[in-house]
């Protein structure tokens, strides 16, 4: 095993250790190709596969986060995502491959990055002729406007639907439980956060069930575009202090804010202005069930419990 960089595309698939398509055992040999793995997504599903003895490439940007992957018995390719041509390298050969827009928080206009990386992966998977694209879309992107962030996972949808001889795998997420993480901030003053009402419940999702969905309907294959809608829940604010009172013995209290507040709260932590009133306009679709499944999708329900994930992210687990 070995690190690549792309430097030559022309010459880059000569070294492949895995076989073209078509050719040996289907399950000696297969390929798949997984972005994000220094991520939470990525990485489970990169982790679920090698434990499942299939063949792995995962993708990185920096070469030094790629040894750890060399010595876990996958084969590491070097490229941005956003660069079309060393992608279509590192997905050359591949059955499958999981991909995904990944957040960004120096952007000026999240909109703009989002629909260039979104053009990058067409041009790649195209050029690589990949069979079969898992894609981490979201909960609401079937709407076009009105959610934010996720406007932009519809364009990448739609873009997609353009691109002959590939079957996609829109696995249509729900909220990060792992998003709650924000909210925990003034934990050990006895509260919790939100912008949204204390009671209102939404589906979410932890990122680990999210990974291993992935790497399942990976290993599945399809020959047809699909929808995941893929849940739990639904929770609330309240549903998350319960939970932080079974772990910690003392529940918090839930300290709602406005969404008014949502911009001047998230540009003082250092994020574009941009970018969070992306997030604004997000919340106020969930309250409004603008951002929500419309049952187009399968439904799949995620294995891993809100307290669990909170048990994580306070350190108690």
């Amino acid at each position: 095993m070995y690190i690549m960089r792309f430097t030559n595309v022309a010459r880059v698939p000569m070294l492949w250790g895995w076989p073209r398509r078509g050719r040996g055992k289907k399950d000696e040999e297969m390929a798949f190709v997984i972005a994000g793995v220094t991520g939470n997504t990525g990485k489970v599903v990169a982790e679920t596969l090698l434990a499942d003895k299939k063949a792995v490439r995962v993708v990185v940007r920096d070469a030094t986060k790629g040894g750890a992957w060399k010595d876990k018995g996958a084969e590491v390719a070097v490229a941005d995502l956003g660069d079309a041509k060393a992608l279509a390298a590192a997905l050359t050969g591949a059955e499958g491959a999981y991909l995904l827009v990944p957040p960004s928080m120096t952007e000026p206009s999240f909109a703009a990055y989002q629909d260039r990386v979104i053009e990058s992966l067409a041009t790649a998977i195209e050029a690589a002729k990949v069979p079969h694209v898992v894609f981490l879309s979201s909960v609401g992107a079937q709407h076009a406007g009105g959610t934010g962030p996720i406007a932009g996972l519809h364009r990448a949808e739609q873009r997609f639907a353009r691109i002959p001889g590939t079957a996609f795998s829109h696995v249509r997420a729900a909220y990060f439980m792992e998003n709650l993480a924000g909210s925990l901030g003034t934990l050990a003053q006895g509260a919790i956060s939100s912008f949204l009402p204390a009671t209102f419940a939404l589906p979410m999702i932890a990122t680990r069930d999210i990974g291993r969905v992935a790497a399942k309907l990976l290993v599945e294959g399809t020959k047809q575009t699909q929808i995941i809608e893929l849940s739990s829940g639904p929770y609330s604010a309240e549903d998350a202090a319960d939970a932080l009172g079974k772990i910690t013995s003392k529940r918090p209290t839930v300290q709602v804010a406005p969404l008014d507040a949502v911009v001047p709260a998230f540009t003082s932590f250092g994020m574009p202005k941009d970018l969070a009133e992306l997030y604004r306009e997000m919340l106020e679709g969930i309250t409004k069930g603008h951002v929500s499944y419309d049952g187009a999708g399968r439904k799949v329900v995620g294995e891993t419990s809100l307290e669990d994930v909170l048990r994580g992210l306070v350190g108690a687990g």
